[in-house]
């Protein structure tokens, strides 16, 4: 099910901006909201925040980007990072050592 328009406000960046959010249905099994003490809005959020983490941690999408996704400030997705023992940092050793031509 998508359900248009729902305005969504970003502060990720330095000025907010305005997006237009899609609504999805997924269906899960009944007992995983009691497993989680979540409630659906806070499962949803989770959901969401989760799939953020996981995606910047695979850098595929910029810590930015990974804010918008999970409805947080950046600075609340950097807490949400050591929440989930993920670096803010996407560059190891060997990389930051080749970018400063040390290696």
């Amino acid at each position: 099910m998508l359900d248009f328009p729902r305005p969504f406000r970003s502060f990720a960046g330095q000025l907010p901006e305005v997006w237009t959010m899609i609504r999805m249905t997924i269906e899960m099994p009944e007992g995983v909201l009691a497993a989680l003490h979540k409630d659906p809005d806070g499962f949803a959020q989770e959901m969401r925040l989760v799939a953020a983490v996981k995606w910047y941690e695979m850098r595929e999408i910029s810590q930015g980007r990974a804010a918008e996704i999970a409805g947080l400030s950046r600075s609340e997705f950097l807490d949400a990072l050591g929440r989930f023992g993920v670096t803010p940092f996407q560059y190891g050793a060997d990389e930051l050592l080749a970018e400063a031509g040390l290696e």
